[in-house]
């Protein structure tokens, strides 16, 4: 299903001549519509979406309420610059973050655009409020593909590959990984030796962290690692930056998977799902540390776009009204019980992780340690000649992550389940 047509095979050849091939590309076929959990291709053709364009359709694709509340802010006006001429959404939105956002203490926030964006003006604040240089992040983070979100990730393929020199003060620590055999205790000892090879501990800004990697494969942060994190962060004056871009908004069974955890970071990076599909970010942290920076050393032409700030206002109010948190939690629940009921057929499958609606399937080879990238890559295809499209991700490419939208239909979420069973058993759907 996934051989292009000749319509398709015109336009992937259009494509290679004009857009460069460092922009990766994973299907051969082209978006004609979309609709909650659907695409349909230019030949009409429907593919179930597991994928979300990467996490940000928690929503589903185009959701009526969050189309009407786009249309009636086009009929207003699409752009002033919040920093020159600002309106009231902004600040109605920084306050709903604000009041959602983990933490009892004051909170401000601050719009931009992307996740990367995120993550840099936290790392921007974090220094200036502490009058720090030193940033320390985690093995098998994703944090961006600028240069600064390429220094922070943990990945250098294909992440890092060629495009150094990299910031400086950037360092990093193992993150905790039952399965590849990395404790809490051996992540905290990684960071005891930072201090003491490389890097001062009263010249650390802050701790980044995701508290589930997504890039990285899914992997889920304990709570005794979290809390003496968090401890440490304390002793020593270091801020603790959360990265929610991809686990925000509803994907963990929270707004925000830190409220899985007994403490709170000081920042909070978000974006992906929090506008419902139009290009959003924010950071939400200490009214006090988000102070720090001086007027106009935060910012951006389109940060906060009234657009996507309109669709993030109405994305609050619908995963209320709809309780999407409980409809994500019941779809976790439901996607990780098949793939446990398949593992005895299933050799391959290592370890089955799920947090809410963040499911990963990590696979090795069997009776083995050995990672199987060649088996998930399998699993994928598979699933797209039968219509499913899912996205493998991990440090070594051999974990699937199920990223569907929380407003997919019963109907819809069975009809995928039964795809990807035949898929993992090594044959396309019946």
């Amino acid at each position: 299903m996934n051989e292009p047509d000749d319509q398709h095979a015109d336009w992937n050849a259009r494509r290679e001549a004009a857009t460069p091939r460092g922009v990766g590309v994973m299907c051969r076929f082209y978006a004609d519509r979309a609709d909650n959990a659907e695409i349909w291709d230019l030949q009409g053709r429907r593919y179930i979406d597991f994928a979300g364009g990467i996490g940000v359709l928690n929503t589903g694709h185009r959701h009526p309420r969050i189309m009407e509340a786009v249309q009636a802010q086009m009929a207003r006006f699409t752009h002033t610059a919040y920093q020159i001429v600002p309106y009231t959404s902004y600040v109605e939105l920084a306050e709903q973050i604000n009041a959602r956002a983990p933490g009892d203490f004051r909170k401000k926030t601050a719009l931009f655009t992307t996740g990367a964006e995120a993550v840099e003006n936290a790392v921007k604040i974090a220094r200036s409020a502490t009058r720090r240089p030193a940033i320390i992040a985690f093995g098998s983070a994703f944090h961006g593909r600028t240069l600064l979100g390429m220094a922070l990730t943990g990945k250098v393929v294909p992440y890092k590959v060629g495009f150094g020199p990299f910031p400086a003060d950037v360092y990093h620590a193992p993150y905790p990984n039952a399965l590849r055999g990395i404790t809490s205790e051996d992540a905290l000892a990684g960071i005891r030796a930072l201090f003491k090879t490389a890097v001062d501990p009263h010249s650390v800004a802050a701790f980044i962290i995701e508290p589930v990697q997504g890039e990285g494969g899914f992997n889920i942060c304990p709570p005794e690692f979290m809390r003496a994190l968090r401890a440490l962060c304390d002793d020593y004056g270091i801020l603790l930056i959360a990265d929610e871009v991809q686990t925000g908004f509803g994907r963990s069974g929270r707004i925000f998977a830190m409220e899985h955890y007994a403490v709170a970071p000081d920042l909070i990076a978000m974006a992906k799902s929090l506008a419902g599909g139009f290009p959003l970010s924010a950071v939400c942290g200490r009214a006090e540390i988000m102070d720090a920076p001086a007027p106009g050393g935060l910012g951006g032409t389109y940060a906060g776009h009234p657009l996507a700030v309109a669709a993030a206002l109405e994305v609050l109010q619908v995963m209320d009204e709809e309780d999407l948190l409980s409809r994500g939690r019941q779809l976790g629940e439901r996607l990780a019980a098949r793939l446990r009921q398949l593992a005895p057929e299933v050799p391959e499958l290592a370890d089955v992780r799920a947090l809410g609606a963040m499911v990963g399937a990590e696979f090795n080879e069997p009776g083995s340690h050995a990672p199987s990238p060649a088996f998930a890559r399998r699993v994928q295809a598979l699933a797209l000649e039968s219509g499913l499209l899912l996205l493998t991700c991990g440090a070594e490419g051999n974990v699937i992550r199920f990223l569907f939208p929380l407003t997919i239909t019963d109907a819809l979420m069975d009809e995928a389940l039964d795809i990807l069973s035949q898929a993992l058993r090594g044959q396309p759907a019946l």
